[in-house]
């Protein structure tokens, strides 16, 4: 169904889109929708269509340094956690991440969005987000039969009724998610009757990415924005193309540069393909400041480096970079009960005869989804602790602010950040219920059921890099989170994990569990707790900012057009461009940038 290299080398199109995952798909599909124009995506990846490793449910992870799904990309050492290199799983393929990930559909509290039009990006903001999020998301409501067991609330206005990623209330395990809310209840998170509207705060039942019409399988980027059109003639994707530079117009003296097509690499030659109208990069927060790089703009010390000549000098190319982490706390459940989590699947007669079941659309463990979510602010998540972590990274900010060695506009980030930390009603932590095991130092027992509470930090203060290491653009770029640089973020990551713990010392979920697993008894204090999260957490997969949409004089790469400034017909599309990152799951975001940079396009926006 993809096109072949013939159909694209040397060809002019009107919307060159680097990246066919989850905004560059969504935008392909909004700008054939809408227009005439023809379209051409180069994704790195292969197809992977009708793959049930993609398709099936349960399988969490089960993708990730499969180099066939994950690019598989590693940090470089990281200081402060013991000098780990991490591995960050970025989905590769149509639909990218969206193809790979956990299929939860979280939305961010409007405050984190209204952030960003704060930073000097007008129209970027919780009424947009709500506009562009609806469109992109079409809901089914939680049947009879699941209303009977547990009910599952949803307020319809905050939900996208006709949109092409499909959602839904999921087949869960639902006593895992009972005593979890409950025991969050009871620690002082309201049961929120619908988490989609701007409110966050709180515990709550959250949606997946399951197409109820398509026997529940996984409603990803690709099922939704590029089968639809894979019949249309205007389109054409080619896979395995691996972007290596964007192509320019001569450049004149005090002029923007013109971006005319771009380079990419495919079979292992060098082809070109031209844009009438615009270039978009959409191949991520990891891969897109690399393209940038490769294609001479950036930062001067980089480009001179690696031996790319300087076309434009933009500082905040691959800087800024935010992300969440996250560690988890295993617990074993009480045999008793019959649980469903995942940990069935590690059965293979089990295994099996669920694939059978899914043959046959009836009900099976393919269909579970990860729904219970609490979000604190620190305050109520640390009531003794908070006062006295909110004045050290205060005086830790005011410091630095005062030293003069801030890179452009750290400080306006840093500021909103504060004023979310001192806010009681805004959220700075996660916790999970996450139906499996999910932790690192023992290993699961055959034939037993876990839990996993997840927990995972939300605005962290320390910023990390992505650049170019060599000129090679098959060379996976390096990777520096810089995780816990600011150490003030460990110390919240500490109450969070302390707050899960509680959560877990908490009926009816202490009842349910017959003893936390890992890390148990080796993490007591404060400082072995820490040492367990330097040694064990990881991204949560939500890393953006790496060409942040803020002011060019505040180290911005992209105007609130999502223009590279210093261009003309080039642009930027997917989480690299989010300047400040949300207390949420990223996928839903990733959408709105893509239905928002296609609202540009066609002139809507």
């Amino acid at each position: 169904m993809v096109a072949q290299v013939s159909d694209v080398a040397d060809k002019t199109f009107d919307y060159v889109i680097v990246g066919g995952g989850t905004a560059g798909l969504t935008i392909a599909a909004r700008v054939l929708e809408n227009t005439d124009s023809s379209v051409l995506v180069l994704e790195g990846g292969a197809p992977n269509l009708d793959d049930p490793k993609i398709l099936l449910g349960g399988g969490w992870g089960s993708t990730f340094g499969d180099t066939k799904y994950d690019w598989a990309f590693m940090t470089t050492p990281q200081k402060h956690c013991n000098d780990r290199q991490l591995l960050w799983s970025r989905g590769k393929g149509l639909g990218g991440s969206s193809a790979i990930n956990f299929y939860a559909w979280i939305k961010p509290p409007a405050a984190d969005v209204e952030a960003w039009e704060e930073l000097g990006n007008p129209g970027w903001n919780w009424k947009a987000y709500t506009k562009y999020t609806l469109r992109a998301e079409g809901f089914t409501a939680a049947s009879e039969d699941q209303l009977k067991e547990y009910a599952h609330t949803h307020n319809i206005e905050y939900r996208g009724q006709s949109g092409p990623v499909k959602t839904t209330v999921p087949v869960t395990p639902l006593q895992i998610n009972r005593f979890f809310l409950e025991a969050a209840q009871k620690q002082g998170l309201p049961l929120l009757e619908d988490a989609y509207g701007g409110n966050t705060t709180g515990c709550w039942e959250g949606s997946a990415n399951l197409d109820r019409k398509s026997k529940w399988t996984r409603s990803y980027a690709a099922t939704a924005h590029y089968l639809p059109h894979k019949d249309n003639p205007k389109l054409k994707v080619l896979t395995e193309a691996i972007g290596a530079k964007v192509l320019f117009d001569d450049a004149k003296d005090g002029e923007d540069l013109v971006a005319t097509g771009v380079e990419f690499i495919h079979g292992g030659k060098t082809y070109k393909a031209y844009a009438n109208k615009e270039v978009v990069l959409a191949a991520g927060t990891l891969k897109s400041p690399q393209l940038l790089e490769l294609s001479g703009i950036g930062r001067r010390d980089v480009l001179d480096k690696i031996g790319v000549p300087v076309k434009l000098e933009l500082p905040g190319v691959g800087e800024n970079m935010q992300d969440h982490t996250f560690i988890g706390i295993s617990y074993e459940l009480d045999p008793k009960v019959s649980h469903k989590t995942a940990d069935l699947f590690r059965n293979p007669e089990f295994a099996k005869e669920q694939v059978r079941l899914q043959d046959l659309d009836k009900e099976n463990m393919h269909r579970l989804g990860i729904t219970a979510f609490g979000y604190a602010p620190l305050q109520l998540a640390s009531p003794n602790g908070a006062s006295s972590i909110v004045e050290k990274m205060t005086a830790y900010v005011e410091e630095k602010k005062q030293s003069g060695t801030l890179p452009p506009g750290l400080a306006e980030q840093w500021d909103i950040q504060l004023r979310v930390l001192k806010d009681s009603t805004l959220p700075d932590i996660e916790v999970i219920a996450f139906p499996a095991w999910l932790t690192h130092i023992s290993q699961p027992e055959p034939g037993k059921c876990y839990l996993s509470t997840l927990c995972v930090t939300q605005h962290q203060f320390s910023r990390g890099s992505v650049h170019a290491k060599n000129s090679d653009p098959l060379e996976q770029p390096d990777i520096d989170p810089n995780t816990f640089s600011v150490p003030y973020d460990l110390d919240i990551f500490t109450e969070n994990f302390k707050f899960a713990r509680r959560l877990a010392d908490t009926e009816p979920f202490k009842s349910g569990v017959v003893r936390e697993v890992d890390p148990g008894a080796t993490a007591k204090t404060d400082e072995e707790i820490k040492e367990y999260l330097r040694n064990g957490s990881n991204t949560c997969y939500h890393a953006c900012a790496s060409l942040s949409m803020l002011p060019r004089e505040k180290n911005g790469v992209v105007d609130p057009k999502l223009k590279v400034y210093g261009t003309k017909k080039l642009r930027v599309a997917d989480m690299s461009i989010v300047p400040l990152e949300v207390a949420a799951h990223t996928q839903a975001t990733a959408y709105c940038v893509g239905e928002h940079m296609a609202d540009i396009l066609i002139g809507a926006a």
